[in-house]
């Protein structure tokens, strides 16, 4: 897969409606989808997915806000926000989540500390054969 970066700068990256990236994207500042991105988000700042925005793929950020859809898990160290008419398919793993009546949310959601939460999640998953699973 292809990688986008996008270094220091104030600035948002927009990836706007009607556009289709496939590949991973890292930025160091805000990022906006609008489009579809098909592949991993990261971002050492904020992640804003807009009505018209779908990710199909893991999401990291320090925060996330969703108003589109989501299919893969969702890790920031500080707020999520799910809003309006979003749907969301996966984990969520943040220190805090917000959650509007209007949203729809299936799967777990792990609050507090991230990486401890990770590690739990190993701890307990086990497969019938006995073998540990890990989290990565």
């Amino acid at each position: 897969m292809s990688n986008e970066k996008t270094n220091g700068g104030s600035g948002a990256t927009l990836i706007s409606a009607g556009t289709t990236v496939k590949g991973d994207i890292s930025s160091n500042s805000d990022l906006r989808i609008d489009g579809t991105i098909i592949g991993n988000v990261n971002s050492a700042s904020k992640i804003i997915i807009g009505d018209s925005g779908k990710v199909e793929g893991d999401i990291s950020s320090n925060q996330a806000d969703i108003v589109g859809k989501v299919s893969g898990n969702i890790k920031t160290k500080d707020l999520v926000q799910l809003r309006g008419e979003c749907v969301i398919n996966g984990n969520v793993y943040a220190g805090k989540l917000q959650v509007e009546p209007t949203a729809t949310f299936n799967g777990q959601c792990h609050m507090g500390n991230i990486e401890k939460a990770a590690v739990n999640v190993a701890e307990i998953a086990k497969n019938g054969n006995g073998i540990k699973a890990t989290a990565q």
